[in-house]
């Protein structure tokens, strides 16, 4: 059992206490708005289940945690702090700063942040060495994706040690190599939503059937392996050589043919239309449960396959 902390209990917060109750580790929360505590702890209480059917409880207690008002007392003694505060880079260089003096010599932190760099991020510290990117996939305890980086101010061995940890935790990790807006996973998401968007606005389908198109199609394959090796299976025996030299002319016209937009007021207008069509009289909590089942079940059924 290790001691952790998590900074900022909101909704990936939240999410990454439930994460590391399950795996056995003390957890200390802090969060300075008012109903945190409360709000937590139903969070936990609904993720756990979630969790059991995964078959993550086994070394877990939800009860195993403390909650805090000061950031100072949450990070004392812990060994692994995830930070999840909103990212406005004022108020994570101002934790940092309280936060700094409180920690063990050997703590490790990790941010969660998604749209700030690590760089823009290691301002509010002096000595950033141990100072990380740990990015999640929302939510943190349903999906297993971590991007893990450091640059040239990390010392030596942390990145490692931050990979092995979540992946003790049932993670899956990659490591980011360079710095680049929106790390890896959210620019390839960013790239097919722009598309789809694209798609909607010249007419070519609606947002339910673009969204359908999506998960009846190549997100089921994308659920097994990533395009590039799909796409390496995809030409037979021949493989990526075979694929790129018979279908190179079809992409290069593909790709020069993908619209460039912006998320403008008339966009978004046209995008809530759309989702409130497909959802009918689902609430988001409806939705959100659907979503999470879908996600045990395929993650339980695919298992046994991966761990061969």
């Amino acid at each position: 059992m290790v001691q952790t902390a998590i900074l900022g209990a909101g909704v990936i917060g939240a999410s990454w206490a439930a994460l590391f109750l399950a795996a056995g580790h003390r957890v200390a929360i802090y969060d300075p708005m008012e109903g945190a505590e409360k709000a937590i702890g139903a969070a936990i209480a609904n993720a756990w289940p979630t969790l059991a059917a995964l078959d993550m409880t086994e070394r877990g207690d939800p009860h195993a945690m403390t909650f805090h008002t000061d950031p100072a007392d949450a990070v004392a003694g812990a060994a692994f702090i995830q930070e999840s505060v909103p990212e406005r880079l004022p108020l994570k260089h101002d934790l940092y700063a309280k936060i700094e003096e409180a920690l063990d010599p050997a703590a490790i932190v990790a941010s969660s942040a998604s749209g700030l760099t690590l760089t823009e991020m290691q301002g509010g510290w002096r000595d950033p060495a141990r100072f990380v990117l740990g990015h999640p996939f929302n939510p943190p305890h349903l999906i297993p994706l971590v991007e893990v980086m450091g640059n040239e101010r990390t010392a030596d061995g942390i990145v490692e040690q931050t990979q092995h940890f979540y992946e003790d935790a049932g993670k899956v990790t990659i490591r980011v190599n360079r710095e680049v807006p929106g790390h890896v996973a959210n620019r390839l998401q960013a790239a097919l939503w722009r598309e789809a968007i694209h798609l909607v606005r010249e007419g070519v389908a609606s947002v339910g059937d673009v969204d359908k198109a999506v998960w009846a199609g190549p997100g089921l394959r994308w659920a097994a392996m990533g395009p590039t090796m799909l796409f390496h299976l995809g030409a037979g025996e021949a493989g990526m050589a075979e694929f790129c030299a018979r279908y190179t002319d079809s992409f290069n016209r593909w790709w020069d043919d993908l619209g460039t937009l912006h998320l403008d007021a008339e966009t978004a207008e046209m995008l809530v239309a759309g989702v409130m069509a497909g959802a009918g009289s689902d609430e988001p909590a409806a939705l959100a449960g659907k979503r999470d089942a879908l996600l045990v079940a395929m993650q339980r059924a695919t298992r046994p396959l991966r761990e061969t």
